[in-house]
């Protein structure tokens, strides 16, 4: 029997707009600036539709959590080819402050909601590096986890999963319902095409909110600064030798 599968889309900055910290240092600033759907979230998609295409999924169903703007992220799963698609609308001070156990517990309530066999989520996102919501919804659903696949082969109601680990790999098998979440390997997303995108347009997409789901967002953590990185040194003029390397090196007193 197919499968049906929830895929996790953020909307995130662009990985190639340069970020800068409010003034305030409250956070960083979003007015503006280029967001685009998280990479690792588009590999999960791409996985999403890829297990589709092969029969092994009967339905994908991707879900977002944000603003209005959020549902651009969705159109843009909707035409790689998710079926349809939730929006989770969170505005203003609740959206700054949404945190990875609050999408979490929204990602668990629609995951039971909707009956899924499978969740799939990016490993982490760009913007806060988290990488804590795929371990928090398996948690809170007690569903197994495998986290960071490079290969995933879906076969009589369990998961086979390869990971990637320092110094090679591992393989797992899990039971489904599971969640799963993408690493940069698992695939090359695709492009969508303009009769996709069009088509995209007319793919059913549903608006809720966390009160709908019974769910409590409210923060369990307070971000008190953030600050830039430290900028880096100029390198110098190159040395001309080993013995202008050595006396530069005990300036510095390091030898």
């Amino acid at each position: 029997m197919a499968i049906r599968i929830l895929v996790g889309v953020k909307r995130a900055i662009d990985y190639a707009v340069k970020v800068q910290v409010k003034s305030d240092k409250s956070g960083v600033v979003t007015d503006g600036v280029k967001h685009s759907m998280n990479p690792f979230d588009e590999i999960a998609v791409e996985e999403a539709i890829r297990l589709k295409e092969k029969k092994v999924a009967q339905e994908v169903i991707a879900v977002s959590c944000g603003p209005q703007q959020c549902q651009e992220t969705l159109r843009t799963a909707l035409a790689l080819g998710a079926d349809r698609a939730v929006h989770v609308e969170v505005t203003g001070k609740d959206y700054e402050m949404l945190q990875p156990l609050a999408i979490s517990k929204i990602i668990a309530a629609i995951a039971k909601k909707e009956n899924v066999d499978l969740i799939l989520l990016g490993k982490l996102a760009i913007d806060d590096d988290s990488n804590q919501t795929g371990q928090m919804v398996a948690g809170l659903l007690s569903w197994p986890q495998a986290m960071f696949a490079s290969e995933i082969e879906i076969k009589d109601k369990k998961a086979e999963v390869t990971r990637e680990i320092d110094g090679g790999a591992d393989t797992v098998r899990v039971n489904l319902p599971a969640v799963i979440t993408a690493d940069l390997r698992l695939n090359q997303p695709r492009f969508a095409n303009l009769p996709s995108i069009q088509k995209a347009k007319k793919k059913p997409l549903t608006k809720m909110t966390p009160s709908d789901l019974n769910v409590d967002i409210k923060p369990r953590q307070e971000y008190l600064s953030y600050e830039e990185p430290p900028k880096r040194q100029g390198g110098g003029k190159p040395l001309a030798n080993v013995e202008e390397l050595v006396s530069k090196l005990r300036q510095a007193g390091v030898v």
